[in-house]
């Protein structure tokens, strides 16, 4: 067994609402995530993150929790690499080193609210691949169709990460490898990243939509007052699909998340009140249970 060279490597999903879209930090062209080494300087691998980011793009993080490791073999032909990943999530604030890439730029398959024409192609293109194959045909058929939401079958927001490994598989995607991939203009629409980092923020956009579920962790993308409108883009924003207007307010009073300022937004019409989180839900937003509501697509 001849030596390899192993290396470890810190990579950070960085979210925030840009603009009213999900939006990664990113530097570079193409696109990159914020990623550096771990140095026997870093006293752990969340420390050694957050040093990297601040020292690549100038900010410095507030949230953020381990997301996942890449340790496959081919990542890297100088060797074995191994990242650690982890999603941070913040606000745009001032201007630093790099920019805002939104996600939807990246991932144009996973914006349900407003379903067009390339949404469709790219189910086409997935059946046909899956076609392609006599011997697979049922098996690629039905995982498109779960992860696609065919066939009678709801679409499930958190399944980022197996629709874009699935796309990968068919050489949909411009990262799949030469033998797979197809003629440029067969691709599906979104932006090609470095290396596997687009797979890697999928992986982040999947656990933010998952968690979103059971942890009001959308108010770390949040001004500190808003209003509910404001709030309901948000959380629409991020899991790619419309919500019930009444009943999402309705779940936010009834779990008593935010509470009034006694503000008001001029809007140019009505004025709309503004809210601000809990102060007892931003002490105990590692509590499981408290959760900001969202309606499964259908």
């Amino acid at each position: 067994m001849t030596g390899q060279v192993v290396t470890a490597e810190l990579l950070a999903v960085v979210v925030a609402m840009v603009d009213g879209r999900p939006s990664v930090l990113t530097l570079g062209v193409p696109p990159r995530l914020p990623a550096g080494p771990l140095l026997p300087s870093h006293r752990s691998l969340q420390a050694a993150t957050r040093a990297w980011v601040e020292e690549q793009t100038g900010r410095r993080l507030g949230y953020l929790e381990q997301l996942y490791t890449f340790a496959d073999l081919d990542r890297d032909a100088a060797g074995r690499r191994i990242s650690i990943s982890y999603l941070g999530l913040t606000t745009p604030g001032e201007p630093g080193i790099g920019g805002w890439t939104a996600w939807y730029d990246l991932f144009s398959w996973e914006d349900r609210r407003a379903r067009d024409a390339s949404a469709d192609t790219v189910v086409e293109r997935l059946l046909a691949w899956a076609d392609s194959d006599p011997d697979r045909r049922a098996e690629r058929s039905q995982r498109v169709a779960i992860n696609f939401g065919l066939d009678g079958r709801a679409w499930q927001p958190e399944l980022t990460l197996q629709r874009y490994e699935l796309l990968y598989e068919a050489g949909l995607v411009a990262e799949a490898p030469d033998e797979w991939r197809r003629p440029d203009p067969e691709l599906v629409p979104g932006g090609r990243m470095l290396g596997d980092h687009r797979r890697a923020l999928a992986t982040g956009l999947a656990r933010l939509r998952a968690k979103i579920g059971y942890r009001p962790v959308v108010f770390e993308l949040m001004p500190s007052t808003f209003t509910l409108r404001q709030l309901q883009d948000c959380v629409e924003a991020l899991s790619g699909h419309a919500v019930h207007t009444q009943n999402f307010r309705r779940l936010v009073e009834q779990q008593a998340l935010v509470e009034e300022t006694g503000g008001l937004l001029e809007t140019g019409g009505r004025p709309a009140r503004l809210y601000r989180f809990r102060r007892q839900v931003l002490a105990e937003r590692h509590v499981a249970g408290t959760k900001l509501p969202t309606v499964r697509a259908h």
